[in-house]
């Protein structure tokens, strides 16, 4: 009669059930992203085959001396491994250029930012920050959080915003989201649709040469079905043009989707747009100056307000009585 060995001296050598669920996510992640990025240059690839999309190749510049023995065509592998050029005289299609070539910032340093307004004042007319969303540059969300107004909320627009009265339960102060907002600003190039209402919300001014508005794709693409001269929706132009479906069903916007969607817009034109405001014409003087997030409260000094409204302050007057924007 053999014996037989207990349990307990088989060790199974599987790793811990938690470290494969960690790689099995982690897999599962890479997975999307992929998918992801196949779409969108599958969509690209769309556009560019229409002629909606003229990626111009760069001017030449003078190459570097090729080695002798180096075949023609081909660059030389001493300083390391280099891609054959196209033999048809284009430009290499075989990968997405990056933001360093096309004089574009890097992806660290571009975000997109939507915001959803409710109504507050007379009759709700006055426009105020409810929920704000930013997003990267690859789509990941930055920010999203529910804000509280200033003033009492008079209509939520939940038709549009799709903020309603249990939002506001978990809501923060518009100072306390203003202050870590614009820190996220600062410094980057800020992609959104019709920026100017999201900025106004904010009470902030960012600099016109780090802003790119998504309302002007049409006039980068010169496509005929937009009409360049009028401004055309954030859901027209998803459609059209990364045949992708916004804001839809009766729950409102959805500030995450809108930025995503206007980030998706920018780097479909990322090329264009770049070599266009290299080329454009200096920045005004004012966007030279550091933008507003550095210090929000820097407006009060003296040296903004007219000069006999400060004298005033300075003399012990009290405060101006009126102060317009």
């Amino acid at each position: 009669m053999v014996p037989r060995e207990g349990p307990e001296s088989v060790q199974c050598p599987c790793p811990s059930l938690a470290s494969l669920q960690a790689k099995d996510a982690l897999r599962r992640k890479h997975k999307r992203k992929s998918r992801q990025h196949q779409r969108f240059m599958a969509r690209k690839a769309l556009l560019q085959e229409q002629g909606l999309l003229c990626m111009s190749p760069e001017p030449p510049s003078s190459p570097p001396p090729t080695p002798s023995g180096a075949l023609p065509g081909t660059e030389g592998t001493s300083g390391g491994t280099h891609r054959p050029r196209n033999e048809s005289g284009g430009a290499s299609w075989s990968r997405k250029p990056t933001p360093r070539e096309s004089g574009g910032p890097w992806p660290s340093k571009c975000v997109a930012i939507d915001c959803e307004m409710v109504g507050t004042g007379p009759r709700g007319r006055v426009s105020e920050l409810a929920r704000c969303s930013v997003v990267s540059y690859h789509g990941d969300v930055l920010y999203d959080k529910y804000v509280r107004p200033e003033m009492p909320i008079v209509d939520y627009r939940t038709r549009w915003s799709g903020i309603t009265q249990q939002h506001m339960r978990k809501a923060i102060p518009f100072q306390v989201a203003q202050k870590e907002i614009l820190k996220l600003l600062k410094g980057k190039v800020v992609v959104g649709h019709a920026l100017h209402n999201d900025f106004q919300a904010l009470k902030y001014v960012h600099p016109r040469s780090q802003t790119r508005d998504t309302t002007y794709v049409p006039s980068l693409l010169q496509q005929p079905g937009l009409h360049t001269r009028t401004r055309v929706s954030l859901k027209d132009l998803a459609l059209q043009l990364l045949h992708k479906k916004i804001q839809v069903g009766q729950h409102g916007h959805s500030s995450v989707e809108d930025a995503t969607t206007a980030m998706e817009l920018y780097r479909l034109v990322e090329v264009q747009w770049e070599r266009r405001q290299a080329c454009s014409l200096p920045p005004h003087p004012e966007d030279r100056d550091p933008d507003s997030s550095a210090d929000v409260e820097q407006y009060m000094e003296d040296q903004y307000w007219p000069e006999d409204l400060a004298q005033g302050t300075r003399g012990g007057a009290g405060e101006p009585q009126d102060r317009r924007e």
